[in-house]
């Protein structure tokens, strides 16, 4: 992974493995034009792994063409972030390990009718793994006094 911006390496990966907020993965329709889409995600061996049904719209569109563009940010001052681009791949998730894993981040269990809803059986789910390629990260908390 190529590494630009303000951030070190060590402090893009302590950003991902740490935020939890969605992802924004952009991606190309079949068609060519652009289309964006928030995920859960988590950050593993440099990896960024999302789950979604099979069924989505997004898992067609990249199957037809892998690159990516992605942002994870904050949402409130000091804004600091990672954003870059990469590969995905797309991979059954049978045993729905990934969406269990981001049941449990970012809601803090499995037990709520959301989760029985998405850990359904019948459901078919899929694991979007992202390869980031070039990545570039920032904070802006110092330039922004610490906060609001």
């Amino acid at each position: 992974m190529n590494v630009r911006g303000t951030l070190e390496p060590d402090e893009v990966e302590t950003f991902l493995e740490e935020t939890t907020v969605p992802v924004r993965l952009s991606c190309r329709t079949p068609g060519g034009r652009l289309w964006m889409v928030s995920l859960w995600f988590r950050f593993r061996e440099g990896v960024l792994e999302c789950a979604t049904s099979a069924d989505a719209d997004v898992v067609s569109f990249l199957a037809a063409d892998s690159h990516v563009a992605f942002e994870v940010s904050t949402n409130d001052p000091p804004y600091r972030g990672v954003r870059g681009n990469g590969t995905a791949t797309i991979s059954p998730d049978p045993e729905k390990e990934v969406l269990g894993d981001l049941l449990e981040r970012y809601l803090g269990t499995t037990e709520s009718d959301l989760a029985d809803r998405l850990l359904d059986p019948d459901r078919r789910e899929v694991r979007i793994e992202i390869e980031p390629e070039t990545v570039a990260g920032w904070d802006y908390t110092h330039r922004m006094g610490g906060g609001a």
